[in-house]
This record gives structure tokens, C-alpha cells and sequence, in this order.
């Protein structure tokens, strides 16, 4: 790349990160997000936002990346919707590496209302992704994928969403959910579920259309008819010997 003066004092990935658009046309966005979900987030979703924060210019340049390549209105929903639970996860990560060392996401001050998002001249929050965009989009499975930093959220996914993938991701990621008994125990007729179900009813119908959901998911027997019951729900930092804080 002739011409073009790197200092040396600069991380190499931010060099590839910051180079012409070819380099995302050949490799495609969201493979930088991909690589850091592996080399930070174990399989039982614990992340290192310790070893993390040192590779936080990645992460910025990931989502400078996402504000440039932001999908079409008109585009497919199941395009739209991995983009945005991948821009809501990395969001949600880099917020919390801008501010560690810290227990609890909520710690901070509004963090699902302040602005974290610029695509042109159009903002976000956390909050406006998950509930003005993603919720909207009438598949309550988005509740699994997205991740809240948190100990008792759907674990951080160590593999990037795609549009062409997403069914299975979505399948995946709920089922995976409902059978940690960490988040919800479901066993005969007495199920304590996560308050994600109580906070969220509404998007799986009521009381019967949650059940009728976990149901379906699972494989269970129809004719069962349980009692509901909710699990404290631990706001502790998703990463090893978080210190929990519980609701």
C-alpha cells in the first residue's frame, strides 16, 4: 500500500480494521467480531473483559464498521435482524470495557437509555435496538440471543449471527436457554422460569403462550398443565467469579 504511513506505535489491527472498504468486502464485517467472540468469550459464556478491554480499538473499529454497512429498510428480515442483535451485543461489550472494572451493568448510569449507536444522522440506545427494532420484529427468540452482560442473561454467543443461519441460530440459542437449569428449571408440573419470561410475556402471549412456547421448543407434552414460578434474576458481570447481584 504504497503511500500510506503507518505508525508503528499503532496496533496492526487497527491498521487492517481502518483500511479502504475492500478489505470488508472480502472478508465481510463481521468477521472481526467473530474472531473476538472466540478468542474472549469461553463456552460457558464467560467473558475476559479484562484481556478484552487491552483489544477494545478492534471492537471500536468493528462497530464503526456495522454504522457504515447498516442493512437496507427493505432488506430481508432475517438480514436485518442478525445485524442488529450483532450490533447490540458488541454495543453491549464495548460499554462495559469502557467502563471497567465494574460489578453490574447496573453500575452505570441509564445504560439501555444513553446513546450508543450512530448510523448518519440517526441514534441509539440499547434500549431503542432491542425494543423499538428487534421486538418489533414479532420473534421473541431475539430475548436468547441478545446479551445483557449479565449472569443470569442468555449467554454471549461465540459465533457471529448471519441472516442465512439465523433459524438454527435462534433454535439454538432458546434451547440452549431454556435447559441451563441455571436460568430455568422445567421439570413436571411446578417450572421456575426466568423473569425474561415475566418482563417479556406479552411477546410469547400470556401465560399460555409462554407455556405453549417452552413446550414447543422442547418437546414436552402438551396436555401438561404447570405452575409458574420466577427465578431471582443475577445482574452480576457474566464473567468468572463475578461478584452476583441479585434481584
Amino acid at each position: 500500500m504504497a503511500g500510506v504511513v503507518v505508525s508503528m506505535r499503532v496496533p496492526c489491527m487497527i491498521f487492517f480494521f481502518l483500511c479502504s472498504g475492500s478489505l470488508w468486502a472480502q472478508k465481510g464485517v463481521h468477521e472481526a467480531w467473530g474472531r473476538m467472540l472466540q478468542t474472549y468469550v469461553s463456552e460457558s459464556g464467560d467473558v475476559d473483559y479484562k484481556a478484552w478491554k487491552e483489544d477494545r480499538y478492534a471492537l471500536d473499529a468493528y462497530i464503526e464498521a456495522l454504522a457504515r454497512n447498516a442493512p437496507a429498510k427493505d432488506a430481508p428480515t432475517p438480514q436485518r435482524m442478525a445485524f442488529w442483535i450483532n450490533a447490540y451485543n458488541a454495543l453491549t461489550v464495548q460499554l462495559i470495557l469502557k467502563n471497567y472494572p465494574l460489578e453490574s451493568i447496573r453500575d452505570l448510569y441509564r445504560p439501555w437509555g444513553r446513546t450508543v449507536f450512530q448510523i448518519g444522522d440517526q441514534s441509539y440506545s440499547l434500549g431503542a435496538i432491542e425494543h423499538r427494532i428487534l421486538r418489533k420484529m414479532g420473534d421473541p427468540r431475539i430475548h436468547f440471543a441478545i446479551n445483557c452482560a449479565s449472569a443470569s442473561c442468555p449467554k454471549l454467543s461465540r459465533t457471529v449471527y448471519t441472516g442465512r443461519g439465523l433459524e438454527q441460530q435462534l433454535h439454538q440459542a432458546t434451547q440452549a436457554f431454556l435447559t441451563d437449569p441455571s436460568k430455568n428449571k422445567i421439570e413436571g408440573n411446578q417450572w421456575r422460569l426466568s423473569r425474561i419470561f415475566l418482563w417479556f410475556g406479552q411477546d410469547f402471549g400470556g401465560r399460555k403462550g409462554k407455556i405453549a412456547f417452552i413446550k414447543k421448543v422442547l418437546g414436552l407434552p402438551q396436555e401438561t398443565t404447570p405452575e409458574l414460578s420466577y427465578k431471582r434474576y443475577d445482574w452480576g458481570l457474566n464473567q468468572a467469579y463475578n461478584s452476583p447481584i441479585i434481584q
